[in-house]
């Protein structure tokens, strides 16, 4: 984003602060009271509370961020063209060869290939480059108080107050999407408190700065939804005239010898290597576009983002980084 562009961004959002009517501010100073008291009830110190939540106001523009979310209009074609662009591809390598060491040792210990760490971190925030601009406490506390999906983030607020209670981050510097994803791996505060760690042993979890812990962080959450070091994430795949779109779904799980027997074949006509591996088919751009073969690495990615072009991207991007 150009120097400019932050400076118009700034502005409008001081404006839609400003066009907040008095009431609404009010009535949300006196529901910060109330929390202040139950997060000091759940342990929060006085010093946190004053330090992330003194002066925070209701920010509209994250209010219409979660109640007019763009629809996605983009084929398939279109978001991969997007999202795993040759330049990323080669960005990727050069971070891959850059950070090889540290990598190397969050793989070995995670069981997760360092290709896919990379792929995750490029996809999510362009390398560490692109994390957000709103600050994480009052963006929560916005959405909270809001409403619409109130219970949510509330517990998500609550959560980063812990964080911050326990000196991971400062408040100025805990920022990240209007909906409150975090730092270079993109997390929500439940998926920091549950999966980050301290992976350098300074004393803090880092997901924002420092990349031993970005890296770790991310190794660690898909190894706990049980990546499988050695398999791949699955393979493109031709399927035979007449094939019922119905059957590709994620319900559908049978062996790669199964699907095989069904004449579902390699893309060039090829046999499907003899394997019990249970694998789905997926259409990602419905029946008539590219026919995929997926495994069990794929279902994990899609607990990190339940997409299937993003899961897609994710294979994609991290079978180019890696070579393949």
């Amino acid at each position: 984003m150009t120097g400019k562009r932050i400076w118009c961004a700034v502005f409008m959002g001081a404006m839609l602060a400003m066009a907040v009517p008095a009431s609404a501010q009010s009535d949300f100073k006196a529901w910060l009271m109330e929390l202040r008291n139950e997060a000091a009830g759940k342990g929060i110190s006085e010093a946190t509370l004053n330090a992330a939540l003194n002066g925070i106001k209701l920010i509209p523009r994250v209010v219409e961020l979660d109640r007019k979310q763009p629809e996605f209009t983009l084929t398939f074609d279109q978001y991969m063209g997007r999202v795993v662009p040759r330049s990323r591809v080669q960005k990727g390598r050069k971070k891959l060869a850059e950070n090889r060491e540290i990598l190397a040792k969050v793989s070995k210990e995670f069981g997760v290939p360092a290709r896919f760490i990379v792929a995750f971190w490029g996809i999510e925030t362009d390398f560490g480059r692109v994390t957000g601009g709103f600050k994480v406490i009052n963006a929560l506390a916005t959405l909270a108080f809001d409403g619409r999906r109130s219970a949510f983030f509330r517990k998500e607020l609550f959560l980063a107050l812990q964080i911050l209670n326990e000196g991971h981050i400062k408040p100025g510097a805990m920022v990240g999407s209007w909906a409150g994803a975090m730092g270079q791996a993109q997390f929500m505060p439940s998926s920091f408190v549950g999966y980050a760690v301290d992976y350098n042993k300074d004393g803090r979890k880092d997901i924002w700065t420092t990349r031993d812990d970005v890296f770790g962080s991310a190794a660690n959450y898909l190894s706990s939804y049980g990546w499988r070091a050695g398999e791949r994430w699955g393979r493109k795949v031709k399927v035979p005239d007449g094939f019922d779109p119905k059957r590709a779904d994620l319900k559908v799980k049978r062996t790669v010898s199964e699907w095989a027997s069904e004449g579902v074949t390699l893309p060039n006509g090829g046999a499907l290597p003899v394997s019990d591996l249970t694998a789905s088919v997926i259409l990602p751009a419905k029946a008539g576009g590219p026919a995929f073969l997926i495994y069990n690495n794929y279902r994990v990615i899609l607990r990190w983002n339940r997409s299937h072009f993003f899961a897609m991207a994710v294979g994609h991007l991290a079978d180019q980084i890696g070579g393949r």
